[in-house]
């Protein structure tokens, strides 16, 4: 036992950086809960991560153990950072293990150009970004679509965009489950998530989803090999990366299936910890329809960001005056982080269908996996993780240890430390502006207040982050990546 501020005197020590609450701190809980950061980090967390992931530890048909990664706080039901895995004979399926912003989700893309190439245009790149990608809340996008080209894009996912001219049949290849989860039925979306969605297709939103122009320093190429796999091939080069999911239309889904999911717990007399975990079956008729459901919000987010990539690329063009191939404007990767998925795992040496929650966490496939696509199969799943927009990100790749460990997941970003109330009473936007340009980040915000929410003293360090994810080995940082632009909700 340890004696932290805010936790659970119980907690064991696993290892310097993991850390598991047994069975026995609750009376329901059907396996222990483990949670991966340093002491550090553990130190910081707040109260509410070990209630609610040994709340989720509870829930009816969970395997191994509930999962907190170190940029855990809390949210909504589970932790952000949360993963757990259900049998789906026995067990659940959950929204609050999922989140409202359905395949909320991070995209990086490469191109050849230098700091010295696009220093000089920085400002007029972030301005043409900020205007052609609509940010903030009730952003509407480009894209006119009526409503059966939108449930077209539900079922077909990024490939719509491919066949539409919004994007490079390369694309497809370089995004979680190539860019569209399988069983999505818009039969069981409602026509009020349908109406919220048609128009956001191509939109930011709001909150920490972001748009930024990022560049490789010499000293934070830690892999050279995998980067280069990667297209990270010199220092000083450039890369965007965007972070953003289904919006308005994933919300909507997850509030009608609350509603629906209450209903039918009540029936089946099934009782949780807190009603923020309001689950079914996950076999059961309304489970069936939430997963259909899910599965177009989340197949409707890889369009949102395959559509700012069309933008991304254009804008880039219109301003070096190059046409995005010779830019070689190329994805990297695109993950999901708010996401339930069939998948296969080792349970007790046996390779059984499981049910993966993962909330503010982030797929992290090890070599060899056959899910991956052949251009990263031998080296592991690129994993994005974002941090806040005065920090800088990471580029890392997944393991085999992943795979035993967390059902081959990891971490998602830097994680808060700080509520965007407190934030907004420490920081002035317009003056956080100022300073990120003096400190050489150009930013657009939609808002003032918008932006004091997202300053850097409300994150985690993203360093003791990754650290944690290199000594548990469930992740391993191939490069570091310093912003120099942001557009912002």
């Amino acid at each position: 036992m340890i004696k932290i501020d805010n936790v659970p005197r119980e907690i064991k020590k696993v290892s310097d950086v993991v850390w598991e609450i047994p069975k026995t701190y609750k009376r329901e809980m059907k396996v222990p809960a483990r949670i991966y950061a340093t002491k550090k980090l553990l130190s910081e967390m707040d109260k509410g991560v070990f209630d609610q992931l040994t709340n989720v530890a509870c829930l009816p048909g969970i395997q191994k153990h509930a999962y907190c990664m170190p940029d855990g706080h809390w949210g909504y039901g589970f932790p952000i950072g949360g993963v757990a895995a259900f049998d789906p004979e026995k067990g659940v399926i959950s929204p609050g293990g999922i989140g409202f912003d359905i395949n909320c989700g991070m995209r990086l893309v490469t191109t050849n150009l230098t700091y010295r190439d696009v220093e000089p245009k920085l400002k007029p790149l972030v301005n043409l970004l900020f205007e052609k990608v609509p940010t903030g809340v009730g952003a509407k996008g480009f894209l006119r679509i009526n409503e059966n080209q939108f449930k077209e894009i539900m079922v077909h996912g990024a490939k719509w965009c491919v066949e539409n001219g919004y994007g490079w049949k390369e694309d497809i290849k370089r995004i979680e489950e190539y860019g569209c989860i399988k069983g999505a039925d818009p039969s069981k979306v409602s026509e009020k998530a349908i109406k919220r969605g048609l128009k956001q297709m191509g939109t930011l939103g709001s909150g920490n989803h972001y748009l930024e122009v990022q560049m490789v320093t010499a000293d934070n190429i830690f892999r050279p090999e995998i980067a280069r796999k990667f297209g990270i091939i010199r220092p000083d080069q450039i890369v965007v990366m965007v972070h953003c999911g289904s919006r308005g239309f994933g919300h909507q889904v997850a509030t009608d299936y609350l509603v629906v999911f209450n209903k039918v717990m009540k029936e089946i007399k099934l009782d949780v910890k807190d009603r923020e975990l309001a689950c079914a079956p996950f076999k059961s008729k309304e489970g069936q329809n939430y997963y259909k459901a899910m599965a177009c919000a989340a197949n409707a987010a890889f369009v949102n960001r395959q559509i700012i990539l069309h933008r991304i690329r254009e804008c880039f063009s219109q301003i070096f005056k190059k046409e995005p191939e010779d830019m070689d404007m190329n994805m990297v990767y695109d993950v999901a982080h708010n996401i339930a998925k069939v998948e296969e795992h080792k349970i007790d040496g046996s390779k059984k269908e499981l049910v993966v929650h993962r909330k503010g966490s982030t797929r992290s496939f090890g070599p060899g996996h056959p899910e991956l696509t052949k251009l990263y199969r031998d080296v592991g799943q690129p994993v994005i993780l974002g941090g806040s927009m005065e920090t800088g990100s990471y580029l890392l790749v997944g393991t085999e240890s992943a795979m035993n460990e967390t059902f081959g997941s990891t971490a998602h970003g830097s994680g808060r430390t700080m509520s965007r109330t407190k934030a907004k009473h420490i920081v002035r936007g317009d003056e956080l502006q100022r300073d990120m340009e003096k400190r050489g980040i150009y930013v657009k915000a939609a808002s003032m207040s918008g932006l004091a929410e997202e300053a850097g003293l409300a994150y985690k360090n993203i360093s003791d982050v990754v650290q944690t994810l290199e000594k548990a080995d469930i992740s391993r940082s191939v490069v570091a990546f310093k912003p120099i632009g942001n557009i912002k909700g």
